[in-house]
């Protein structure tokens, strides 16, 4: 199997963060092209969304907060799925690191190229 990972890893890093910036969380039409059709998510607060959900939320999120990831790690699956893996804090007004987070996602690569099938965040202790 060719893993990939060494290209692999930049490529799913800029997706994952592409959905952190708000003009992409404000963009239907890009949110549709990077999440699969099948995508669903698991939610830090263990909720559980489909891909419509999420679009129309990601959408409508006109003051989304500032994400800071951290830690990437990509682990291929298949020639063609990879398992990224990550740490997440939202950052508030007066820099302070909240809602730290260890996040997950499925990336597989289709004819339209890399799409996110599923989505985890579980909530992660403060690191030290």
């Amino acid at each position: 199997m060719n893993t990939g990972d060494e290209t692999w890893l930049p490529t799913l890093r800029a997706l994952e963060v592409e959905l952190h910036h708000p003009g992409v969380r404000c963009s239907a039409e890009r949110l549709s092209q990077l999440l699969h059709a099948d995508f669903h998510e698991v939610g830090r607060s263990g909720r559980q969304y489909d891909r419509e959900t999420v679009i129309r939320w990601l959408a409508e999120d006109h003051s989304p907060p500032d994400v800071v990831p951290d830690d990437f790690r990509v682990t291929p699956i298949a020639p063609d799925a990879a398992l990224l893996t990550y740490r997440s804090a939202h950052r508030q007004a007066d820099g302070a690191l909240v809602h730290h987070t260890l996040r997950s996602s499925l990336w597989l690569k289709t004819a339209e190229g890399w799409q996110m099938r599923y989505h985890q965040g579980t909530p992660a202790a403060t690191p030290w």
